[in-house]
């Protein structure tokens, strides 16, 4: 992997992992800097919001709206409509996906509203849902709202 910033998302996803939870992770980038890093939590905390994108926007903290328009978004796993649903609010114009084979989100609406969506394929993010997935089918189905 040569993006620092998935590679950072990744090290999330597997701190979430070995917390017992979901291994998805994202950061928020700004001017080439991480302000914002987190992980799914909902297993952890019993939440019903805490994916990763949502654990990161809180862990970056309160911010002006000028902000979240000079930040990318990277997760290891392309976002859920809620997760997208927080892309769209504060404007964040362009989000970086690790994967979207095991899952994909509303990409196309993302697209549709003006946000740059890159999907890098790779392996790594992927050999990790997969696995998850095929350990904790229960879990999965119930983090996606099967």
């Amino acid at each position: 992997m040569s993006d620092p910033f998935l590679e950072a998302a990744l090290d999330e996803a597997r701190l979430g992992l070995a917390e017992g939870g979901i291994p998805i992770g994202s950061v928020l980038v700004i001017g080439g800097e991480i302000v914002g890093r987190g992980h799914n939590r909902r297993v952890q905390e019993g939440s019903v919001v805490k994916h990763a994108e949502m654990d990161c926007l809180e862990d970056a903290g309160r911010m002006p709206g000028s902000a979240y328009r000079r930040a990318v978004l990277y997760s290891t796993l392309s976002p859920c409509d809620m997760c997208s649903g927080a892309v769209l609010l504060y404007g964040i114009p362009r989000v970086v996906v690790g994967e979207h084979r095991t899952f994909r989100g509303p990409e196309d609406l993302l697209r549709s509203r003006g946000v740059t969506v890159e999907v890098a394929d790779d392996p790594n993010c992927i050999a990790l849902m997969e696995q998850f997935i095929a350990d904790h089918p229960d879990l999965w189905n119930e983090d996606i709202g099967v």
